[in-house]
């Protein structure tokens, strides 16, 4: 494998938090002149199980990565929002906060001005408010559904929250930066994302209610059962998955209205034939088989991490996957190949993670089998003409933070 990441404890880590905070300092400096008031981090995130089911009300069951977007601010008296990506070539973007509206802003830019539009829509911030320079640096994979567009959301909602005093706590952080996302950007995603980004702790997986945004932290110490769980990033991302999505959203939209349900969060386990046999329109029924299956996979891999057996939750990882490859259809060659070879090579279960048509998987292997299997799916990929895959560990890490602090 290539690149895998260190736990988030201990001198590493520490280390690590010094570097990225001096790096973040400098870069503002060179950007914006003069010192930053602090600097903030948000991580991207991985989701065990529980895959599309955020916007049907559903369970969840995301850790937080040690990959992190990182914000240097300070705020500005002027009304004037100053964006700078170091990943991003064209310099700074200036934005008016008074002005700022859907539409206003594009590329990455939308995703922290939506911030500040959602915070204004929300009345926690007026007039000339909101107004502040960002430095921004992520080492987050974009494309690899691992959350990189809720990272920066959430690491520029904890800067802004700091910098205007506003007081926010993490969940309410998360629903602004859903609707920044939703409203502003345009894309219908569910809450998960930014909840895990804003929410998770170092060692746990958080079980989401995303209904009511009840919450657990669940233990997930894989090294001591001598387990890894290993991310698989296939670089590939493709352009089917352009407006699916929403299809698929609306989709299920549609089949709770035809059920009576306000979502389908709402349909029983032991109802579902019934509920199948009660659609009209078959091409929503495989929709609401995967929605419903998965909550009850959720529900599974907690009940078995609460009994201390996590390689048991291997076999409900890859019947998620075959759901969603099946029922959802948002599974692609990659994906599936991931998952076939990692299994024939031992791993103990496998699945795509995100929202699919590209991006990455989860592998829960034997630790003393991880090289292994990492390098049975490379060399599949690389016999399959693929881009080389990016592997490395997922170590369940802390949520949004300030660095400086």
């Amino acid at each position: 494998m290539n690149g895998p990441l260190d736990p988030e404890a201990g001198a590493e880590a520490e280390a690590l938090n010094a570097a990225q905070t001096a790096e973040a300092a400098e870069g503002f400096r060179a950007v914006h002149g003069g010192e930053p008031t602090g600097i903030w981090a948000a991580p991207g995130r991985v989701n065990l199980i529980g895959e599309h089911t955020d916007y049907n009300d559903g369970f969840v069951m995301p850790l937080a990565l040690p990959h992190t977007t990182r914000v240097a601010a300070a705020r500005r008296d002027d009304g004037v929002l100053g964006l700078h990506s170091a990943d991003v070539s064209g310099g700074t973007v200036r934005l008016p906060a008074e002005k700022l509206a859907p539409g206003t802003a594009d590329g990455w830019a939308a995703y922290p001005a939506g911030v500040v539009w959602a915070l204004r829509e929300a009345g926690l911030l007026s007039g000339r408010e909101g107004g502040a320079d960002l430095y921004i640096r992520s080492d987050v994979p974009t494309g690899a559904g691992l959350s990189s567009s809720a990272a920066l959301e959430v690491a520029t909602a904890v800067a802004l929250n700091d910098l205007y005093g506003l007081g926010l706590a993490p969940e309410r952080i998360a629903r602004l930066c859903q609707r920044a996302e939703n409203e502003f950007v345009g894309v219908p995603c569910g809450i998960m994302d930014q909840m895990a980004s804003a929410c998770c702790t170092a060692g746990h997986a958080l079980h989401l209610d995303t209904r009511d945004l009840a919450a657990r932290q669940v233990p997930f110490d894989l090294a001591a059962a001598g387990l890894r769980l290993l991310v698989v990033d296939t670089r590939v991302k493709h352009a089917l998955g352009d407006g699916e999505y929403a299809r698929r959203r609306a989709g299920c939209e549609e089949a709770a209205a035809a059920l009576g349900v306000a979502a389908l969060r709402d349909v029983p386990y032991g109802e579902l034939d019934t509920a199948l046999a009660g659609l009209a329109d078959p091409a929503l029924r495989p929709l609401v088989r995967h929605v419903v299956t998965e909550n009850r996979r959720v529900e599974e891999v907690v009940g078995l991490l609460d009994a201390g057996d996590p390689r048991s939750i291997g076999p409900v990882l890859t019947a998620g996957h075959a759901s969603l490859r099946d029922d959802f259809a948002v599974s692609c060659p990659e994906l599936d190949l991931v998952v076939e070879t990692a299994n024939a090579a031992g791993a103990l279960g496998a699945r795509m993670t995100g929202g699919g048509f590209g991006g990455s998987a989860v592998v829960l292997v034997e630790a003393a089998g991880a090289e292994e299997v990492g390098a049975e799916v490379a060399d599949a990929f690389d016999a399959a003409g693929h881009p080389a895959p990016r592997l490395f560990e997922a170590v369940p890490s802390t949520g949004a933070r300030r660095l400086d602090g």
